[in-house]
């Protein structure tokens, strides 16, 4: 089964130029490869760097996967993650000298240096190639290739395109396959949202063609909850939820103090924003999180209101038009009333979207 993207020759010159650098099973000589992705990495950052990890492996490359922090436990099933560097103090001086010896360096599912935080400036400072994928909107110019379609439901798409164009679909695996299915499947909504094109059914079919366990894939991902997290998502939905009907939003904030008492890990407030989304009525959602150095915003809504606009003019982050983040550096109650305030800007645009 083939594929009906529609390649521009830009494109096509994109996938080959980045074919030339990691060239063929038989024809290159091993080079040191490190791939990186943004802060918190989900299940498109894991799975598509990890599937991308596999694939390159099998060309015969020598491969790291460093990500800016720590992910959630729902993500340490996937192939490849026992190997992960997820960076802190401690390990430093070893990523430095990664990215010192890296021949190229990939990145993955962010278009600016900013989100990986603490590695933005040794990505930036390294001698390394550095070949970006991504589906993005207005990607930072810092890499030398870059493979970057908007349009891709997931930039575990992208990955997928670039081992099929290249011509190596044959070395696709169950372990790869799962990674890659793992991502399109998360920032799709399950096949739900909008950008679920006949593109990202023709590659979901293709992976299951490999013999991939999808009902495994999303019991890993989305049932294995902790009690800590179930309890504070009950905390959230009965105490910190907040509807503002005349805007037709919807709110959650969280503070450190309340993070900590639930016991609250990396990868646990991921996707609570969307119970905000799905209240009757709602086209817009939000979640503020006191993340101590910063309050971080996450943004979900509907149809054609743009919450990516909202934080790019309010809040110093970007995204995709229906979900999208950003940080702001001012208290968690100033944070709340500078959203608050700025709502009636948007309300007729939230109170004509359906």
């Amino acid at each position: 089964m083939s594929f009906d993207y529609g390649f521009g020759c830009l494109f096509m010159q994109d996938i080959e130029a980045i074919g030339a650098v990691i060239g063929n099973p038989t024809g290159v000589s091993a080079q040191t490869v490190l791939i990186t992705t943004h802060q918190n990495p989900d299940a498109d950052a894991m799975g598509s760097s990890l599937g991308l990890a596999g694939y390159l492996r099998k060309k015969g490359h020598h491969v790291t996967v460093v990500t800016p922090t720590d992910y959630g436990q729902n993500l340490h099933w996937m192939s490849g993650n026992d190997g992960v560097i997820a960076f802190d103090e401690k390990v430093r001086v070893t990523v430095a000298q990664l990215m010192e010896e890296a021949d190229v360096i990939f990145c993955l599912d962010f278009s600016s240096l900013d989100r990986i935080r603490d590695l933005a400036p040794m990505v930036r400072q390294s001698r390394a190639r550095k070949i970006l994928i991504d589906h993005h909107l207005e990607p930072e110019s810092f890499a030398d290739l870059a493979l970057w379609d908007p349009t891709a439901a997931a930039t575990a798409e992208l990955v997928f395109r670039l081992i099929v164009e290249l011509g190596d679909k044959d070395l696709l695996d169950i372990p790869i396959a799962e990674c890659l299915y793992a991502g399109l499947m998360t920032d799709t909504g399950s096949f739900r949202h909008s950008n679920t094109t006949g593109n990202v059914h023709r590659m979901a079919a293709q992976l299951l063609d490999l013999k991939i366990d999808v009902s495994s894939i999303h019991r890993r991902i989305f049932d294995n909850v902790s009690l800590n997290k179930f309890r504070l998502l009950g905390y959230i939905l009965n105490e910190k939820l907040k509807v503002i009907p005349e805007y037709k939003f919807a709110y959650i904030t969280l503070t450190d103090a309340e993070l900590k008492q639930y016991r609250s890990k990396t990868g646990d407030t991921e996707g609570m924003v969307n119970y905000a989304l799905s209240v009757d009525g709602v086209v817009m959602a939000a979640i503020l999180i006191d993340r101590n150095e910063e309050i971080r915003l996450s943004f979900r809504s509907i149809g054609d209101f743009s919450v990516r606009d909202l934080v790019s003019n309010h809040f110093n982050g970007g995204g995709h038009r229906n979900a999208a983040g950003g940080r702001s550096k001012l208290s968690l109650a100033e944070t709340e009333q500078k959203l608050l305030s700025i709502l009636p800007q948007y309300q007729q645009q939230l109170l004509k979207t359906v």
